[in-house]
């Protein structure tokens, strides 16, 4: 998921409070934070806001990561094209692209992996608390349970999934299912560059992918945004490789 040299979570501390203004604090270590967007994307001018419940001491599942914020800028912006799609959120946590998506008109199925019933839970009560109407669905990389096979998204989304280097391959084993379980579909995803950019292009050639799209993730961020955000963060598109399907 984030910054110099792909690492296990453990070798990453969690990343600065989301450049928000702080709605309130539920407990001592849990707070919710407001992110808008539209207009100045401040609290005098935006189209909308979302509130996130946040916990410093929980799961990395449990808190906004700096890609997640490019990424729901992303589809903000983007979004005539998410409109009446269906959108599947890879490995969502605290769910900020995929919620924002929802709003505007997607058909929003947020994934966390099944035996993170804590991240899980939060979810539901982040889309309670948005009022917005999202599946929320167990979803472990890699495994084939039933529920994958009903799946059929235009576009999956998936913020500092780029983390641990020993998910990677799992990964893309999910994306390629889906996208090819969807024909025309995309994997929109935001990431901070760490050395592992190397294994990640390795991967995309061996699971017959390609990258459609890339963007400096700053260069699409209002100033009030990516002024409080660090490193270097990439927004990637990635599709099916129609040769490497055909050979």
């Amino acid at each position: 998921m984030d910054a110099a040299s792909p690492a296990s979570p453990s070798s990453s501390s969690p990343p600065p409070p989301s450049p928000t203004a702080r709605a309130s604090a539920v407990s001592p270590m849990t707070t919710i934070s407001r992110h808008y967007f539209g207009g100045d994307s401040s609290s005098d001018d935006h189209d909308f806001y979302i509130d996130i419940i946040e916990n410093m001491q929980e799961d990395y599942g449990m808190f906004v990561w700096p890609c997640s914020i490019v990424l729901a800028e992303y589809v903000w912006q983007q979004r005539l094209r998410f409109a009446n799609n269906t959108v599947i959120e890879l490995g969502a946590g605290t769910s900020l692209p995929g919620l924002v998506a929802a709003k505007v008109g997607a058909n929003v199925i947020l994934t966390d992996n099944a035996a993170r019933e804590e991240v899980l839970k939060n979810m539901r009560q982040i889309c309670k608390l948005n009022k917005v109407n999202c599946n929320i669905l167990g979803l472990t990389w890699g495994q084939w349970d039933a529920p994958i096979f009903d799946l059929h998204p235009q576009i999956v989304l998936g913020a500092d999934v780029f983390y641990d280097t020993t998910d990677f391959d799992d990964l893309f084993a999910t994306v390629t299912f889906l996208l090819q379980n969807s024909p025309g579909s995309v994997f929109i995803t935001a990431y901070h560059n760490r050395s592992g950019h190397h294994l990640i292009e390795f991967l995309m050639v061996k699971w017959g992918l390609k990258c459609s799209k890339l963007l400096d993730g700053f260069s699409i961020m209002p100033p009030c945004k990516g002024a409080s955000l660090q490193g270097n963060i990439q927004l990637v598109e990635i599709a099916l490789d129609d040769q490497k399907t055909k050979s």
